[in-house]
This record gives C-alpha cells, structure tokens and sequence, in this order.
C-alpha cells in the first residue's frame, strides 16, 4: 500500500529528516520518501491509516494538506 502526502511547511534536510523519522515510527510503515522540492512524502507499509499518517507528521508541527 502507498500513501502520498502533501506536507507544508518543509524547507531543510533537519524538516526532511523530522518528517520521515515521525512517520517510520508508525505501525505497518515500511518506507518514507521525502521530496523537499514538491513537499510530497511517499509512505509504503501494509494498513496504512490516512488519519495516523497525518497524526504523526502534524503532531509535529507541520501541516498535511492533502492525502492520496
């Protein structure tokens, strides 16, 4: 299963590496990739739940705009 975020608010490699680190923490998630340019992350994992994705990146302190 694959999940694309659209996180606001990325700027760096430290918000890069933030994002990715909260994400790997969540259950069933195999493989985050960050995209600074587009501010899309890709999760990869088995049961993904949109609202725990989102959970992990906003608690935090960035914005999830969109879900795909």
């Amino acid at each position: 299963m694959k999940k694309i975020l659209e996180v606001k608010g990325m700027t760096c490699s430290h918000c890069e590496k933030s994002v990715k680190s909260a994400l790997v923490e969540v259950a069933g998630v195999n493989n985050v990739d960050v995209n600074l340019d587009t501010k899309l992350v890709t999760v990869e994992g088995d049961d993904l739940e949109d609202k725990v994705l989102v959970d992990a990146v906003e608690g935090i302190g960035f914005d999830v705009s969109k879900v795909e």
